[in-house]
């Protein structure tokens, strides 16, 4: 990958086999379902159709996946609304057939029993992948999301797909199929039954595994929406656009025009746009600053009023204010029954708590990282925990996105993208090199060389100190490592975490979403008495590196993409730690009893000589951060 990487090793990635993968089915008759799709010929479609073909295949459903010609002239918009036409003739030649639809670019993890068998009429997401407490046309111009939906056996169900089509051939207008799907839609909704598929069952708004549903599910774009939305017809919304905060439609607008603007420009422009963004507090503003009421949970539950006291709650918490917390959430509990996301949101305030009320006689330590998902992700979390333990100070959070000319220390995880001029850089990484660093920051160490080589492309210092801060947890939380229990933990990366994933009979799961030192400190003991950990999460395979437990690191077929960033990270913590083996994902199938998980796992521990320099690293960031206050 660049000059760091000669003469290293890599380790060998390790997979069960496609056949094996194939033997998996669903719980359901087969018979009596099809999925279909179709993509055009281009590298990006054809790619995405092969994945998908596989993916159909393992989880053992009938389906029809054709290759369509784009003819001279046409554009994505035409070949969308071929759609209407290709579902209508798969419902016909199937009568007797519950008909699926999928986008070629999006995942099918399985088919569940609630959704291959539904009795309504038409099953879908409902538009952007709301939750009924955000259903209808105040919220989104149409009703459902098109890329996955299924249409049944009943007469009304199939007048609705031939109405669409009728009108599909019958139309001059320019168009995608979502339009005529709509058009069916509001003509046929008074006799038609459906149902809409928890917005849960996205892989990507899912945070958790609630009893009852899985994610099956995960969202492809290739970015064509975005370009033709406003050269296509729309729907304008029915009853005006009531009950959505004006600044939030506002903020999302701005939000997509600058995504769209920077995948337009040159490479070199849009990392300048990017800095420009981040460091005036565009992007604070443009992603609700972080702590967003509407930000809490995926799908904006709760009503207003309960939305901005959990944003009391943990503004108050960041603050040290322990009253004003107690307080709140008093108010919240007399008026209803918390919510997951809200309980969540007061388990992160909790943990806020503990570092900022620490010592309030003293000026607290400004520390940066990222706290979402609330309760919080173990690896980023880390940050707060490792400087609490080096300082008699308290430790305030500083937002990643927020504009700030205090100075302030960022260390644990890839958010070098967030380094400022006032930033003090203890360990921090990126995730990716099509950024430009900071270059007037302090920099005392970085993650690896990596992010070292691009802070000198950035024009900033040449840094000779490397190490993940989080590798100090093995001197933070000493522990021996005694008799283990003969089984494998299984951790997941917490995007990964409501895959439907099938465990070996000698795996157990434990979960990363935690933030509170006390979490932290039992979850490291838990794993201590494992034999071995296999995770996709990388601060996970970091702990196991300073206690010396054997472990892999793994990510899941289908989803390798979704832990953001390009992979650079693994050769940058590797290379930085001063590992011989530079540790990258293998992609395993989500039933981990196929294949031989125990081939994957080795044991490594960083050496003592590289711990005391990432020690060295953290104090002389405090000692740096006090000097520049006093």
């Amino acid at each position: 990958m660049n000059r760091y990487s000669l003469g290293r090793k890599f380790a060998t990635p390790v997979a069960p086999s496609i056949q094996q993968a194939r033997e998996a089915s669903i719980p359901v008759d087969p018979s009596n379902v099809v999925i279909c799709s179709f993509h055009t010929a281009d590298e990006y479609y054809r790619s995405h159709a092969a994945s998908l073909r596989k993916n159909l295949e393992r989880v053992g459903v009938p389906y029809e996946l054709a290759e369509v010609h784009k003819a001279e002239g046409e554009d994505w918009a035409d070949i969308c609304r071929k759609k209407i036409g290709f579902l209508a003739r798969v419902c016909d030649e199937n009568p007797d057939k519950k008909v699926f639809w999928i986008d070629v670019d999006c995942i099918l993890v399985e088919l569940p029993k609630y959704v291959a068998e539904f009795t309504a009429d038409i099953i879908g997401f409902q538009r952007g992948f709301g939750s009924p407490l955000r259903i209808g046309y105040v919220n989104r111009t149409r009703f459902w999301e098109p890329c996955f939906f299924g249409i049944n056996t009943t007469p009304s169900a199939r007048k609705f797909i031939q109405d669409a089509s009728l009108l599909e051939q019958n139309s001059e207008i320019k168009a995608t199929d979502d339009y005529f799907f709509e058009e069916s839609w509001r003509s046929n909704a008074s006799r038609l039954s459906f149902q809409v598929i928890p917005s849960i069952a996205v892989i990507s708004r899912a945070s958790a595994s609630p009893q009852g549903v899985s994610a099956f599910f995960a969202f492809g774009a290739s970015g064509n929406v975005d370009h033709f939305k406003n050269n296509v017809q729309q729907h304008d919304r029915i009853d005006g656009a009531a009950g959505v905060p004006i600044a939030r439609r506002v903020r999302f607008q701005a939000l997509r025009g600058a995504k769209l603007l920077e995948r337009k420009l040159p490479d070199r422009a849009a990392k300048s746009l990017r800095q420009v963004a981040d460091n005036s507090g565009l992007t604070h503003i443009l992603t609700g600053g972080g702590l967003d009421a509407d930000r809490l949970s995926p799908d904006g539950v709760g009503s207003p009023h309960r939305k901005r006291i959990v944003k009391e709650i943990v503004m108050a918490s960041q603050r040290g204010d322990v009253s004003r917390v107690d307080q709140a959430f008093s108010r919240l509990t007399s008026n209803g029954i918390p919510s997951e996301a809200e309980l969540a949101a007061k388990r992160a305030a909790d943990t806020f708590l503990v570092y900022a009320s620490k010592n309030l006689a003293e000026e607290p330590i400004k520390l940066v990282w990222w706290p979402r998902p609330f309760p919080g992700n173990f690896g980023d979390w880390l940050s707060p925990l490792i400087f609490d333990a080096k300082t008699d100070r308290s430790i305030v959070y500083q937002s990643p996105t927020a504009p700030t000319r205090d100075s302030h220390i960022i260390s644990i995880g890839s958010i070098g993208r967030f380094i400022k001029p006032g930033s003090i850089v203890v360990g921090t990484g990126i995730s990716s090199a099509d950024i430009e660093l900071a270059k007037k920051a302090h920099y005392v160490s970085v993650r690896g060389p990596i992010t070292a080589e691009l802070v000198e492309r950035s024009g900033g210092p040449n840094i000779e100190s490397f190490g993940d801060p989080g590798l100090l947890i093995a001197n933070i939380i000493p522990l021996d490592r005694g008799l283990t229990n003969g089984r494998i933990a299984l951790v997941r990366h917490f995007t990964h975490a409501n895959l439907p994933i099938t465990l070996a009979d000698n795996m157990d799961e434990l979960s990363v979403l935690m933030s509170h030192p006390n979490a932290i400190r039992s979850f490291v003991t838990e794993l201590n008495q494992y034999d071995a950990v296999v995770t996709s999460a990388m601060h996970v395979m970091i702990i196991c590196h300073s206690y010396g437990i054997p472990c892999s690191l793994i990510t899941f077929e289908g989803f390798e993409s979704t832990v953001h960033g390009t992979g650079i990270k693994y050769q940058d913590y590797c290379l930085g730690a001063g590992l011989e083996t530079v540790y990258e994902p293998v992609t395993v199938y989500s039933d981990l009893r196929r294949g031989n998980i125990e081939s994957m796992i080795s044991k490594e521990q960083v050496s003592a000589q590289k711990l005391a320099e990432i020690d060295q690293a953290v104090t002389a960031g405090i000692s740096t951060f006090l000097s520049m206050n006093t």
